[in-house]
C-alpha cells in the first residue's frame, strides 16, 4: 500500500469557523463516531500540562489568557472558549470518549502571533475576495449571513463536505504570510507523531478551517518520508533567556466575544448563537425576538403586539424568500427592524456587515444588537491556579480598608492616606476597575493635597479578569506598576521622536510624556520613577513637537519647585529632565518657521500649545536657573534672534520679545509692538507677547490719563496698541479682531477691566470700563454687521438709491 495513503488515512481533519455551532456539533458527532486515539486541536501547546485546570467545572465563556515580555517586545493575547467552540467541544468531548487530548500550536508568546492580540483571529479579511463572491451568488449582505445560510441553518447532512468544499475555496484564494506557514509546519509536526503513537488507531485533527487544507498537504508530504521519521513529540519552544512569560484563564463575557464590540474572530450575537447551540434554529429565532422585544420594554420604548405579529411575519418572509430552510439570525433582526423601525437610517444595518456599531446608530437598532449579544459573563472555578498578584492585592486591599464599599477620601498629607492613594493610582494605572478618582491634583503644581475617590461596580468577575491580566506585568502590584511604566516611557519616547509637528504629540496620545511622568509621581515617585524618569530624560531630547515638550516641562518644573504630598521636590532626577526639556525647546523654536509669519498670506493663527511651552521655559529660567545648562545671557541672544526672524511664526516673534523683556533683556518693546502692526499677522504676534510677558505689561499700563507713560517711565504698549488700531482702516481692523480677541483673552478680567479703564481715560471719556466689556451680542458678529451696513449704504450711494424710497 502506498505509505502516503496509509499515513493519511489514519488522520481526520475538521476545518472549522471559531465559536461556532455547526462546526461545535460536527467535532462532537466526529468524536462520538470515530472514537480516536488522538484529538489534536489548534491551541497553544505550552499549555497541554495544565489541560485538567482547563477542564474545571468553569462557567464559559473563558478565555486563556496569555502573555510575554522582553527589553524589545511585550505581547499579549486571549484564546477565547464558550459552550459551542469547536474547540472546547473537541477537549471535552476527546476526553470523554478517551481520547488523548493535545494543543498542537505554537505558543502565544511566539514571534508568529506577534501581530495579533487574538489567537483565533483568522480574519475574513484574508480570503475576502473569495467570500465576496458567495456572497454575490447566494445574495447575502455579508460574510455571517453567508455562514448563516450555507452552514448554521441548513440540514447537519452533507455539512462536512460543504465546510471542506468551503475551506479549500477561501484557501485557495488567500496568500498564507510566514506566521501560518511557521504555525502549520509545527502543526504538521504533531499530527505525524499522533499518527506514529497511534498505531493505527484513527486522529482528529480540528484546526481553523483556513488551516485545513496546508496541513492535509503538508501531512501527505510527510508520509512519504522515511518509516518512523518524526514520530516523537515536538518539542514546545521555550521564551528566550531574559524574557517573563505565561498564561493564565480568566474570566470572559459575551459581550467580548461579540464582533460588534470589535472581537476580530468573533461570530456577532453571541446570546443568538448560545441558543441556537442548546435549543436549535426555530427556539433560537423565537428566543432573539422575546429577547430584544424585551429589552425594549425594559428601556420604555413602545413594543406591542400588533408590532410583535407583524416582526414574526416579516421574519417568516424573509426565510422564505431567501431560501433559509429555518429562520436566521438576520431572518429575525431584518424583520423586527421592518417592523419597529419607522424612520429613515442614516447607516446601513450592521449586520449588513461586519466591525463595531458605528455610532449614531439607531437607538433601536442599538438595543437589538445588545440584545442579540447577551449579557453571560464566565465565571472560573474556585480551584483555578491565579498569577502572584491577584492574592497580594486581595491582601493588600484588605489590610489598607480598601476592600470595602463606599466613597474614599484621602488626606495625601497623611502617611497612610498617601500609602492607600499609591495603591489605587497603581491599580487605576493597571486598568483595574474597583474606584474611580473624583477629585484630587491634576498636575505637578496643583496646590491639592486630598483626593476622593468613588466606587465601581463592575462586578467581581470583571476585577478579577483585570487582576489576572495585570499580572503579565509582575508578581506585585509595585512591579506591575513599574514594568508598565516602563513600557508606556518607551512607547511615549519613540511616538514623540517619530514625526515632527503635531502628530507626534498625537502619536503619543495618553500615554504622553508629561501624563507618564505625573503617573509615576501618583503611583509612588519614592519606589517607581528612577527608571522612568531616567528614560524621560532620555526621550525629551527626542521630541519634536514643542507643545508636547512644554506640557512635559510644566509638570517636571511643577513638581520639582512646589511639590509638598510625593516627595519629589528637588528631585535631581527631575532637575535633569528640566534641564533637558529646556535646552531642546530652544533648539526647537530656533528651528520653527513658516505658519502665522512666513510669506505675505494671511496668518494661520496663535499656536497655544508651543506659547505654553515658551511660558514653561521662561519660568525655569526664571525660579530653577542652578539645574540648567542654558544661561539667561543665552537664551536671551536666542529670543532677540527670532524676535527679528521675519520667517518665524508671528506668534513665536512676538513670544520672543515678551521672553527677553522677563528675563531682563533691554530693548523698545513699544518699537518692536510698531514694528508688528501688519493687521494679518498683529494678533498672533500679540497672542506670543501677553502669553510671555503678561504680568510686564500690566505692571506698565498705568492708570493716568491722556496718554501718561506707564509707571516705569516708559511708553506703554497698551498706548502704542491703541494707536496702531486706531488708525486701521474698516477693513483691516475685521482682518485684525479675531486674533486680537483671543490675544487679549491672555489677560484675567481684572486686568482687561484695567486695560479697558486705561483706554477710556486716554479719551478722556467717563464711563464704567466693566460696562464696557460686556456687550449684549459678540463683538465679530457687531463689527461684521457694521461692515455689511457700510458696503449696503455704498452700493445704495453708487446707484443713487439712498433716501428714494
Amino acid at each position: 500500500m502506498d505509505r502516503t495513503v496509509s499515513f493519511v488515512s489514519f488522520v481526520s481533519f475538521v476545518g472549522v469557523r471559531h465559536h461556532s455551532p455547526a462546526c461545535a456539533r460536527l467535532v462532537s458527532r466526529t468524536i462520538e463516531s470515530l472514537r480516536p486515539a488522538f484529538v489534536l486541536v489548534e491551541g497553544p501547546s505550552d499549555l497541554n500540562g495544565r489541560l485538567d485546570e482547563l477542564l474545571l467545572g468553569h462557567q464559559l465563556p473563558i478565555a486563556v489568557f496569555s502573555h510575554y515580555r522582553d527589553a524589545e517586545r511585550t505581547a499579549t493575547s486571549w484564546a477565547p472558549l464558550c459552550d459551542y467552540s469547536p474547540e472546547w467541544v473537541a477537549l471535552r468531548e476527546g476526553r470523554a470518549a478517551g481520547a488523548e487530548v493535545r494543543f498542537i500550536d505554537l505558543p502565544s508568546w511566539h514571534p508568529a502571533f506577534a501581530d495579533r492580540s487574538n489567537r483565533y483571529a483568522d480574519a475574513e479579511a484574508r480570503y475576502a475576495e473569495a467570500t465576496a463572491r458567495l456572497c454575490a451568488q447566494f445574495s447575502a449582505d455579508s460574510v455571517d449571513a453567508l455562514w448563516d445560510r450555507l452552514f448554521e441553518v441548513e440540514p447537519e447532512a452533507g455539512l462536512a463536505e460543504r465546510l471542506a468544499a468551503y475551506f479549500e475555496l477561501v484557501r485557495g484564494d488567500a496568500d498564507a504570510d510566514d506566521s501560518d506557514r511557521a504555525r502549520e509546519r509545527y502543526m504538521a509536526c504533531w499530527v505525524r507523531a499522533a499518527v506514529a503513537a497511534a498505531e493505527g488507531r484513527p486522529v482528529l485533527v480540528v484546526t481553523g478551517g483556513f488551516h485545513r487544507p496546508a496541513l492535509q498537504a503538508l501531512c501527505a508530504e510527510e508520509g512519504r518520508g522515511e518509516e518512523g521519521a518524526g514520530s516523537d513529540w515536538p518539542e514546545v519552544p521555550a521564551p528566550p533567556a531574559g524574557a517573563v512569560g505565561g498564561s493564565f484563564l480568566v474570566p470572559y463575557s459575551f459581550r467580548q466575544l461579540d464582533a460588534f464590540a470589535g472581537y476580530q474572530s468573533g461570530m456577532p450575537s453571541p446570546g443568538y448563537y448560545q441558543q441556537l447551540w442548546d435549543r436549535g434554529a426555530e427556539q433560537a429565532a423565537d428566543g432573539l425576538l422575546r429577547a430584544v422585544t424585551d429589552r425594549l420594554r425594559r428601556r420604555k420604548y413602545p413594543v406591542s403586539t400588533a408590532d410583535l405579529v407583524s416582526a414574526r411575519v416579516l421574519t417568516r418572509g424573509l426565510s422564505l424568500l431567501r431560501g433559509h430552510p429555518q429562520p436566521s439570525r438576520t431572518d429575525v433582526l431584518d424583520g423586527m427592524a421592518s417592523a419597529l423601525i419607522a424612520d429613515d437610517l442614516d447607516q446601513p444595518l450592521p449586520w449588513t456587515g461586519r466591525g463595531r456599531l458605528a455610532p449614531g446608530a439607531h437607538p433601536v437598532v442599538v438595543e437589538m444588537v445588545a440584545a442579540s449579544s447577551g449579557d453571560r459573563v464566565g465565571r472560573l472555578h474556585p480551584d483555578t491556579p491565579a498569577p502572584p498578584l491577584v492574592h497580594e492585592v486581595t491582601a493588600q486591599l484588605t489590610r489598607l480598608g480598601l476592600d470595602r464599599t463606599g466613597p474614599v477620601a484621602l488626606d495625601l498629607m497623611s502617611a497612610d492616606d498617601l500609602t492607600r492613594s499609591q495603591v489605587l493610582h497603581r491599580l487605576r494605572l493597571l486598568s483595574v476597575p474597583g474606584y474611580r478618582r473624583v477629585a484630587g491634583p491634576a498636575h505637578g503644581a496643583d496646590p491639592v493635597f486630598g483626593e476622593r475617590w468613588e466606587p465601581e461596580t463592575p462586578g467581581p468577575q470583571a476585577r478579577e479578569a483585570a487582576l489576572i491580566e495585570a499580572g503579565a506585568y509582575g508578581p506585585s502590584l509595585a512591579e506591575a506598576a513599574v514594568a508598565l511604566l516602563g513600557e508606556r516611557s518607551r512607547n511615549a519616547a519613540s511616538a514623540a521622536g517619530a514625526g515632527a509637528g503635531p502628530e507626534a504629540a498625537a502619536g503619543a496620545g495618553a500615554d504622553g510624556l508629561a501624563a507618564l511622568l505625573f503617573d509615576a509621581v501618583l503611583c509612588g515617585a519614592g519606589q517607581l520613577s528612577g527608571e522612568i524618569l531616567a528614560a524621560l530624560e532620555a526621550g525629551v531630547h527626542d521630541l519634536r513637537d514643542l507643545g508636547t515638550l512644554g506640557t512635559t516641562l510644566a509638570t517636571a518644573l511643577g513638581l520639582w519647585r512646589h511639590d509638598r504630598v510625593y516627595g519629589v521636590a528637588r528631585s535631581p532626577l527631575l532637575a535633569a529632565v528640566v534641564d533637558g526639556a529646556v535646552t531642546r525647546a530652544m533648539w526647537l523654536v530656533e528651528g520653527l518657521h513658516g505658519g502665522s509669519g512666513s510669506g505675505a498670506g494671511a496668518g494661520s493663527g496663535a499656536d497655544p500649545a508651543r506659547l505654553r511651552a515658551l511660558a514653561a521655559v521662561r519660568d525655569a529660567l526664571l525660579h530653577a536657573a542652578p539645574l540648567l545648562s542654558l544661561t539667561r545671557e543665552d537664551a536671551i541672544g536666542l529670543a532677540l534672534r527670532v524676535s527679528r526672524d521675519p520667517a518665524a511664526p508671528a506668534d513665536l516673534r512676538g513670544a520672543a520679545v515678551g521672553l527677553v523683556w522677563t528675563l531682563g533683556g533691554t530693548g523698545d518693546q513699544a518699537a518692536a509692538v510698531r514694528a508688528a502692526a501688519d493687521p494679518r499677522t498683529l494678533g498672533d504676534w500679540l497672542a506670543g507677547l501677553f502669553a510671555l510677558a503678561r504680568d510686564e505689561i500690566s505692571a506698565t499700563t498705568g492708570s493716568g490719563t491722556n496718554g501718561d507713560a506707564g509707571t516705569d517711565g516708559a511708553e506703554s504698549v497698551i498706548d502704542v496698541l491703541d494707536g496702531i488700531v486706531s488708525e486701521l482702516t474698516e477693513a483691516e481692523f475685521l482682518t485684525a479682531l479675531p486674533a486680537l480677541r483671543l490675544a487679549f483673552g491672555y489677560f484675567p478680567p481684572r486686568e482687561r477691566e484695567r486695560i479697558a479703564q486705561r483706554l477710556l481715560d486716554r479719551r478722556g471719556l467717563r464711563g464704567s470700563a466693566r460696562a464696557l466689556l460686556r456687550t449684549g451680542a459678540d463683538p465679530l458678529l457687531i463689527a461684521r454687521a457694521r461692515s455689511l451696513e457700510d458696503d449696503v449704504t455704498r452700493l445704495l450711494d453708487q446707484y443713487g438709491l439712498r433716501g428714494s424710497s
